[in-house]
């Protein structure tokens, strides 16, 4: 977990850029999130390799409303074996009270 914590510090710093690493880092799924919607090829393999494809799994199951593009949120659904063909859950949409 220690190699982990130290790729999600450096991704931190990369892809959530208005705040420090430690502050980001408080929200780890924020941060998986963050890159796996922005995040180039090398940066979301070495994230999947160190944190595994449950967190994976959980971020976008967690996702907040623009947390992530439609592009991203598809690809992550079929990557990660979450849907069929023509078979994606729309987008988290922001809820009015």
């Amino acid at each position: 977990m220690a190699d982990a914590q130290a790729i999600l510090r450096q991704l931190a710093a990369r892809y959530v850029w208005w705040k420090t690493p430690e502050e980001a880092l408080r929200e780890p799924r924020r941060v998986m999130a963050q890159v796996m919607n922005l995040g180039d090829f090398d940066d979301a393999q070495a994230l999947f390799d160190a944190v595994g494809r449950d967190a994976f799994r959980e971020a976008l199951a967690l996702s907040d409303a623009g947390e992530f593009n439609a592009r991203s949120w598809h690809y992550w659904h079929y990557r990660l074996g979450l849907a069929e063909l023509d078979g994606v859950p729309p987008l988290p949409a922001r809820r009015v009270a």
